[in-house]
């Protein structure tokens, strides 16, 4: 490989990785936070399926980046065409998804009205939440049978709720545990009551977020066939040997670098703009932050 070649591809994958950091900065809604100790949730840890997946993906993404290197000449060819094989069904899964938090809120709604139910019947707290988590709907289940799980284990009342708010990580999750909170504590009839109010307040918040969803709808196909035709229309490119022909320069391949990044750039941004913002939380556990997290099989062990 000539001493130019080897500069451009160096140069090329400097300038798609600069626009790309640049346009995270730049939609960012806050500096990124330190790094956590903590092991992820089990609502975000992946599943074997997906994680086997996501390793074939990036496999046959070296595979054609590699192929079209060595077929073109062109490293940054190679790059986009790699990056092109993992990038583009993880933007299209970005812009197609945007129900996952209504159905998990939706959930919380149907099991925090169960709860309420039971409690009305006479049943004791901790008792009605470890065998609430045989019915728990199924984007909570995880998080209600770890809960469960800690209850079981003998974990004080008050630290298995908070660590309940921590695997939920939501707004919503925290007025929940709240309410669940003070009923530990005062022990009063009047708890089944305030999860029945708590119900209809989340099941008018699900009506809302679902006609939020639904005007985000049409920006999010939007951005699909936009994403979708860029894909079309760089195929159709690369067969017109004649079209792409001053690209194959190193000062071709550092403007096509340049081009690609910015329409990279671009299809971020829109994605940024697709996706809601989180609504914050108001309930920290102190004493579990700092350490890593108990998984589920640890707890149920003790």
């Amino acid at each position: 490989m000539s001493g130019s070649v080897l500069f451009a591809a160096v140069c090329g994958a400097l300038l798609v990785s600069g626009p790309l950091l640049a346009a995270h900065a730049l939609t960012a809604a806050e500096a990124p936070a330190r790094p956590s100790r903590r092991r992820p949730s089990p609502s975000t840890r992946l599943d074997p399926r997906t994680a086997r997946r996501q390793r074939v993906l990036w496999g046959a993404a070296a595979v054609v980046a590699a192929a079209v290197w060595l077929a073109s000449g062109w490293p940054v060819g190679g790059v986009l065409a790699g990056g092109a094989v993992v990038g583009v069904p993880w933007l299209l899964a970005q812009f197609a998804t945007g129900n996952a938090a209504v159905e998990r809120l939706e959930a919380l709604q149907e099991w925090v009205r169960r709860l309420s139910d039971v409690l009305a019947a006479g049943g004791g707290l901790e008792q009605t939440l470890i065998r609430s988590a045989r019915t728990a709907p199924e984007p909570i289940q995880a998080e209600v049978a770890t809960l469960a799980a800690r209850l079981q284990a003998r974990w004080p009342t008050p630290r298995a709720l908070l660590a309940f708010a921590d695997d939920l990580d939501d707004a919503a999750g925290d007025l929940v545990v709240a309410a669940l909170l003070l009923g530990a504590e005062l022990r009063g009839p009047g708890l089944a009551r305030v999860l029945t109010e708590l119900a209809h307040s989340l099941t008018e918040e699900v009506t809302m977020r679902r006609k939020v969803e639904a005007d985000r709808a049409k920006p999010r196909a939007n951005a699909r066939w936009l994403l979708l035709i860029t894909v079309a229309a760089a195929g159709l490119a690369a067969l017109n040997g004649d079209y792409l022909t001053p690209y194959g320069s190193a000062v071709g391949q550092l403007v096509l670098a340049a081009i690609a990044g910015l329409m990279v750039g671009c299809l971020l941004w829109m994605r940024r703009l697709t996706v809601p913002a989180p609504s914050p939380r108001f309930l920290v556990d102190r004493d579990r932050a700092g350490r890593p997290a108990v998984e589920p099989e640890e707890v149920a062990a003790r």
